[in-house]
């Protein structure tokens, strides 16, 4: 099955997701590691795809995103309008 893509994009998420992970000093292995103790399995990896547009995010790895990195859904999305209109 194809995945989907909105101009371009897999996720609208990534370079919020990358700034706000590195405003909070946290590698991607800190980032995984955290987000593994609250029961949501991510690699790496998927950090890495997610942050570079090669991967979609499921509903509850926002929820943990935002949970992890303590910031609100509006910081994850804000901005995105512009990804929106392309």
């Amino acid at each position: 099955m194809a995945v989907r893509k909105l101009n371009n994009n897999l996720n609208v998420i990534s370079e919020n997701l990358r700034k706000y992970r590195v405003g909070k000093h946290l590698s991607q292995a800190d980032l995984t590691m955290k987000l593994n103790l609250i029961g949501i399995n991510l690699h790496k990896n998927d950090v890495y795809m997610i942050e570079n547009n090669k991967r979609t995010v499921k509903d509850y790895e926002i929820w943990g995103l935002i949970k992890v990195l303590k910031i609100s859904y509006d910081d994850l999305f804000n901005g995105i309008e512009d990804k929106l209109k392309n």
